[in-house]
Order: C-alpha cells, then sequence, then structure tokens
C-alpha cells in the first residue's frame, strides 16, 4: 500500500474518533474566513490522488459552507403566496459544487480542477480545492495538466463540469434507469417534474 493510502485511511479514523487535534482545527478554521488560500493541502494524499502537484501553478484553497436546510430569499414586497417555498428548499446543486463555485469567483483567473471533503461540524463543513493557473508554464508545457489550459474549460465548474458537478447531475448512472439524465435535464423536458 502507498503511503498516500496510508495517510487517507489516517485521516479518515482521525475523524472518527474526533481527537483533541480535530476539535482544536475545528475551533481554529471557524474563526477565519469562510474561504481562506493555504500554502500546502491538509490532506496531502487525497489533494494527489486528484491531481495536485508541489510546483508553481497550483493553489489549495479552503472553503466552508453552512449545514442544514436552505433557503430561498422571500420577496420583499406584497403577500407571501402559499406555494412559494421558502423554507425545505433543496437546491438541484450539491454543497461541494456550491463550495467550488464560490471559490471561482473569488479566483476568477484560476481553473478548478478538483475538491474533496475536509471535515464538518454540526454548523459547518469544509472542503478544500485545487486551483490550476493556465497562465503558467509549469502548467501549458506539462502534458498531464496541460488540458485544462484550453479555453473550453474556462468556467467548468459552473457549467457542472468537475467531479461535484457531474455528480450532482446524475452523469455516473449510465444504462437502464439514466435515459433521461443526457445530455441535460433541461433538454429532456424534465425541469420541474
Amino acid at each position: 500500500m502507498s503511503a498516500y493510502k496510508h495517510m487517507n485511511e489516517a485521516w479518515m479514523e482521525e475523524q472518527d474518533e474526533r481527537t483533541e487535534t480535530i476539535r482544536g482545527r475545528y475551533i481554529v478554521w471557524r474563526r477565519q474566513d469562510s474561504i481562506v488560500r493555504l500554502e500546502h493541502p491538509t490532506r496531502l494524499g487525497r489533494a494527489r490522488s486528484l491531481g495536485y502537484k508541489a510546483k508553481l501553478g497550483y493553489v489549495v484553497v479552503r472553503v466552508r459552507t453552512g449545514r442544514g436546510p436552505r433557503e430561498k430569499i422571500r420577496p420583499k414586497a406584497g403577500r407571501k403566496p402559499r406555494s412559494m417555498g421558502v423554507t425545505r428548499y433543496t437546491p438541484q446543486k450539491n454543497r461541494r459544487w456550491i463550495a467550488e463555485e464560490r471559490v471561482a469567483r473569488k479566483f476568477p483567473n484560476l481553473r478548478l480542477l478538483n475538491s474533496y471533503w475536509l471535515g464538518q461540524d454540526s454548523k459547518w463543513i469544509w472542503y478544500e480545492c485545487i486551483l490550476v493557473d493556465p497562465s503558467r508554464p509549469e502548467v501549458y508545457n506539462d502534458p498531464v495538466i496541460n488540458w485544462i489550459c484550453d479555453p473550453t474549460q474556462k468556467g467548468r465548474t459552473h457549467r457542472g463540469l468537475t467531479s461535484a458537478g457531474k455528480k450532482s447531475r446524475g452523469l455516473r448512472r449510465k444504462g437502464t434507469g439514466a435515459e433521461k439524465i443526457r445530455p441535460s435535464l433541461g433538454a429532456k423536458g424534465n425541469i420541474g417534474k
């Protein structure tokens, strides 16, 4: 077994046990901003498996999102229609995708490669996002990662082309039962059904 796999297993065991280190880490993270740029990944094994390399052009960002039921913004004027649906509203995006979109808006000159779960408490959930700078020669001269420099990859987070976006769009299903998923829910006339 590789060292990175051992690191991943140790991380998950730590999370299950809720050690003092984990609790102290959450206390510090709660006081910080919702989006924080980091020098190196917190979960190195997971970051490496998703394409992170410790060289120029790669950026790691920790992002915090809320937990619990989500609500739509209620209109200010007039009465509230009975079926408007403000509370217990479930958007069609998972929390990781929403976190990735927030990071992509904060760093518009970078491309989001992938993200992974860090931890959660009763109120917050934290993810780490791996970003790549397509203008760096270390990136566009590397045949492994230079696909992300293509202009078609611009805004990939907002179009649901990351792993979290594809999962939320249902693109991990294939075959029987998944006929109406591709090319998109809107193309098949399934919006609102």
